[in-house]
C-alpha cells in the first residue's frame, strides 16, 4: 500500500504543478485502485462499480484543491469513495422505496387475461351462436368488465349501468375479484356511461 500511496501522491504531486502526462497516469492507477477499493464494498451490486469510481474521479477532479498534502492521499481519496458509495446507497434505497408492488395491478391483469382466455373459448366453442342480449353482455360494455366480472357484479345486485355507476368505492371493492385499480376504471366508465360523470 506504502508503494501505491507513494505512486499516486507523486503524481498527484506532478499533476497539480501542471503535468497533464502525469494526470492522466494519475487517474489511471486511482481508477485501478478505486475498482479494487469499491469491489469489496458493492459485491451485491457489481454493475454499479464502474459508474462510482467515475463519479468518484469526477469528485476527486473538482476537490483536488482541498487535498491537504500533509495528509496520505488514499485516505483523502477513500473519504470521498466513502461519501459516494453512500449517496448511491441513500439513492437506491429511496428508489426502491418508491416503486411499491403492484398487487393491485398484478391482479387486475390476471383477471384480463382470465377473462380474455374465457371469451376466446367461449367464442371457439359456439362460433355460431347468436350475441347474446343479457345482462352480462350489457355489462361486458363497461370498461374493466368482462364476463366473469359481470357474474360477479350481477350476483352481488348490481345487473345494469345504471346500478353500477350508483356504487361507491366500498360496494364495488366488495365485489370478489375486483381491486382498487379495476373499480376505479369500472366505475368511471359506468358513471360516464350512464351520464353522471
Amino acid at each position: 500500500m506504502d508503494g501505491a500511496e507513494d505512486r499516486l501522491r507523486r503524481l498527484f504531486a506532478d499533476a497539480l504543478a501542471g503535468d497533464a502526462a502525469a494526470y492522466r497516469a494519475f487517474l489511471k492507477d486511482l481508477g485501478a485502485h478505486l475498482r479494487g477499493f469499491l469491489r469489496k464494498r458493492l459485491e451485491r451490486l457489481p454493475d454499479d462499480i464502474e459508474d462510482l469510481v467515475q463519479e468518484t474521479l469526477l469528485a476527486i477532479h473538482n476537490q483536488r484543491h482541498t487535498y491537504d498534502a500533509g495528509l496520505p492521499l488514499t485516505a483523502w481519496v477513500h473519504a470521498i469513495a466513502r461519501y459516494k458509495l453512500v449517496d448511491l446507497l441513500r439513492r437506491r434505497a429511496a428508489h426502491e422505496a418508491m416503486n411499491q408492488p403492484l398487487d393491485d395491478e398484478e391482479e387486475w391483469l390476471a383477471t384480463e387475461e382470465t377473462e380474455s382466455a374465457e371469451a376466446a373459448d367461449a367464442q371457439a366453442a359456439a362460433p355460431e351462436a347468436p350475441a347474446e342480449t343479457g345482462p352480462v353482455s350489457v355489462l361486458t360494455t363497461i370498461e374493466g368488465v368482462g364476463p366473469k366480472t359481470a357474474e360477479h357484479l350481477i350476483e352481488a345486485g348490481y345487473d345494469t349501468i345504471d346500478k353500477i355507476a350508483a356504487m361507491d368505492d366500498a360496494e364495488i371493492l366488495a365485489v370478489p375479484g375486483i381491486g382498487e385499480k379495476t373499480a376505479s376504471k369500472i366505475l368511471a366508465s359506468a358513471k360516464a356511461m350512464a351520464g353522471k360523470k
